[in-house]
């Protein structure tokens, strides 16, 4: 019995989330050391509000939503991740899949669709400090999200176990 659809969603969903916590630690740190400027998702809503004409959206809600936006995001991606990895049986570490899948992501982002929206400059002609941190949070990133993948994924093998003794009795 494999994991049904929704339990794949769902978990990718949470894990995500979990991962997206974890790689604000490093952007945060990063930040109050005075590496970052203004937080990339924070930037993104910021420009976002603008383009939509609500560029005097108070400061807090400015903050409320880059968090809600970056957690949302993030569970996107742990969705996809789950998905693929899911479809595609890859002959590495769900780690190694993951560090390397955020390295997709802040490629895409920070490469293009955030300099497409007009957020941030191209990583290459950003802040080298920014960007170093940006990549170092999308492993960080990835990798909670590939080692929650395996969890999950052994989670759902010891389930099958135990099923299919409680059918042999």
């Amino acid at each position: 019995m494999t994991e049904s659809l929704v339990t794949t969603i769902a978990g990718g969903a949470a894990g995500g989330v979990v991962a997206t916590a974890a790689m604000s630690v490093p952007m945060l740190l990063a930040g109050e050391m005075g590496a970052m400027g203004e937080q990339p998702p924070k930037r993104i809503v910021r420009t976002v509000l603008g383009l939509a004409g609500e560029a005097d959206a108070s400061e807090g809600s400015q903050d409320l939503a880059a968090s809600l936006a970056h957690l949302a995001f993030g569970a996107g991606g742990g969705v996809t991740f789950a998905l693929a990895s899911r479809a595609l049986r890859v002959p590495v570490t769900p780690v190694v899949q993951g560090v390397v899948y955020g390295l997709g992501v802040w490629a895409t982002s920070y490469k293009g669709w955030i300099p497409a929206l007009g957020a941030l400059p191209d990583a290459d002609r950003d802040r080298a400090d920014r960007q170093r941190t940006m990549i170092a949070a999308h492993v960080v990133y990835g990798a909670v999200l590939g080692g929650l993948e395996a969890w999950r994924r052994r989670r759902s093998i010891e389930a099958e176990g135990v099923d299919e003794e409680r059918d042999d009795h």
